[in-house]
């Protein structure tokens, strides 16, 4: 039996999250109050009673006891989430599957060389099963502890989540989070030079249309994660950001891309292509802003991917349904301005979230088109695996709604490494200079987050 208590509001959801921050599994899906009438709602839940870890063609399903399948990792979900489109509410969340499904879970749907080494070693997919959640509506300004009650220690612990979320939790000690070397890339300046060059080739020879190339920046790091992460949405607040404090490691993302959106029948996609960077000067920022509206390459980037897009959402869309009702807006945030456009479908009766995510997983807007051979020529090109770049975190409902962000300026803790990658579509009329460039303004965040501990420790 589903349950539901109004809690306390506060402000800032990361007070609440502290309580459960350091929970295997806890997850914090954060709006940034970024933009409160489209991403005005935090969700936060720990404890599942489900998970399940997808490593190459094995998946570890841990509940009541523990199973290995080989079975498709988004059919193994499906099973063990079991939706039930009648239980849904007014909420977006109420209880279901959270987590991250990275870029090489492609990998399962795709064939794709295997040339790029892969030293994150992150599970392709790290999803667990929740009953129970906490959502803040940043707009209403109000706050519930939701559950879908199948579980009955859900039931027997019920009023003690009450009282855990009722008030704001004392803080605890925290190692500060600091980098101890100096921030590397995979790819120096004449590396990536080659790598561009060779995908100007490709271009040129009819293979693709645009590929989306990415250097990866690393450190070796100590401390708490959590205390980056609170650093980090404070320098860089985004609509679609989100924690994960896994046991296989930690993901912080400052996403400001969505990537699926499902509410009962409607699809939604609001791929970015096109970036300038921010400037303090007010008419400077502003003559950026305007240049990007414009700009004759960066709208035909972005048609490419819309319609890349549009050819994804109509293998599961009624047909005739796929409009593009925002094509070219401008949105604004900490470090960049974006190029953004909005897809819209309605899915097919006969289908659902998991459906809908396999046709159009990964992203289009960070792979290039034609999809499968701009994978093909990323893994030729890019030194190491994605990983969670560039994959997708967040929900799928066990009400059938689901909301996922692109893994993109994300951060990756792991075996005392961080690491986060940025890049950016490459057409044929692409500059070298530019494009380098681009990739450090998409970095700029996480570059001083890391920046401002590196001073820290090492003594300005």
């Amino acid at each position: 039996m589903p349950l539901r208590t109004e809690l306390p509001y506060f402000g800032d959801s990361a007070a609440l999250f502290e309580s459960v921050a350091d929970l295997p599994w806890a997850v914090f899906l954060d709006s940034g109050s970024h933009h409160l009438t489209q991403s005005r709602y935090d969700i936060i839940a720990a404890q599942p009673h489900t998970t399940l870890v997808t490593r190459g063609n094995l998946t570890e399903i841990r509940g009541d006891d523990i199973q290995l399948s080989r079975d498709d990792p988004l059919e193994l979900l499906r099973r063990h989430l079991a939706i039930d489109a009648t239980g849904r509410s007014d909420l977006p969340f109420a209880g279901g599957a959270l987590g991250y499904f990275s870029y090489d879970l492609g990998r399962r749907f795709e064939r794709l060389p295997a040339r790029a080494h892969d030293d994150e070693k992150m599970p392709e997919m790290a999803i667990g099963i929740y009953d129970w959640a906490v959502v803040v509506d940043h707009l209403d300004q109000r706050s519930w502890l939701v559950a879908q009650g199948r579980c009955a220690d859900t039931h027997a612990r019920w009023a003690q989540l009450v009282t855990r979320f009722s008030q704001r939790p004392a803080e605890r000690a925290r190692a500060p989070f600091r980098i101890t070397a100096p921030i590397a890339s995979n790819l120096s300046r004449e590396n990536y030079a080659a790598a561009f060059y060779r995908v100007i080739a490709y271009i040129r020879a009819g293979d693709c249309y645009q590929i989306n190339l990415a250097q990866r920046f690393s450190a070796p790091a100590t401390g708490d994660p959590w205390l980056a992460y609170q650093a980090l949405r404070v320098i860089n607040p985004a609509p679609y950001a989100a924690y994960l404090n896994t046991p296989h490691g930690q993901v912080l993302s400052a996403s400001p891309e969505r990537f699926l959106k499902l509410d009962g029948r409607r699809v939604e996609t609001k791929p970015i292509k096109g970036t300038r960077a921010r400037d303090g000067h007010p008419r400077v920022d502003a003559e950026r802003a305007a240049e990007l509206k414009v700009s004759t390459k960066d709208r035909a980037e972005n048609v490419m991917i819309v319609d890349l897009l549009r050819n994804d959402l109509s293998k599961n869309c009624e047909l005739g349904s796929v409009k593009v009702p925002k094509l070219f807006d401008v949105e604004s945030f900490a470090t960049v301005h974006h190029l953004v456009s909005t897809v819209t479908g309605a899915l097919r009766e006969d289908r659902d979230a998991l459906d809908l995510l396999r046709g159009a997983f990964p992203g289009g807007s960070i792979t290039g088109a034609p999809k499968v051979r701009a994978m093909q020529i990323i893994e030729e090109l890019e030194p190491q695996r994605r990983g969670v770049y560039c994959g997708a975190v967040g929900y799928i409902g066990a009400d059938g709604n689901m909301d996922l962000n692109i893994a993109i300026r994300t951060l990756v803790y792991t075996g005392g490494i961080v690491r986060f990658w940025a890049g950016g579509g490459i057409v044929a009329d692409s500059s070298l200079d530019a494009e380098y460039q681009e990739s450090f303004d998409k970095a700029a965040a996480m570059l001083k987050l890391l920046q401002q501990s590196a001073l820290s420790q090492f003594g300005g």
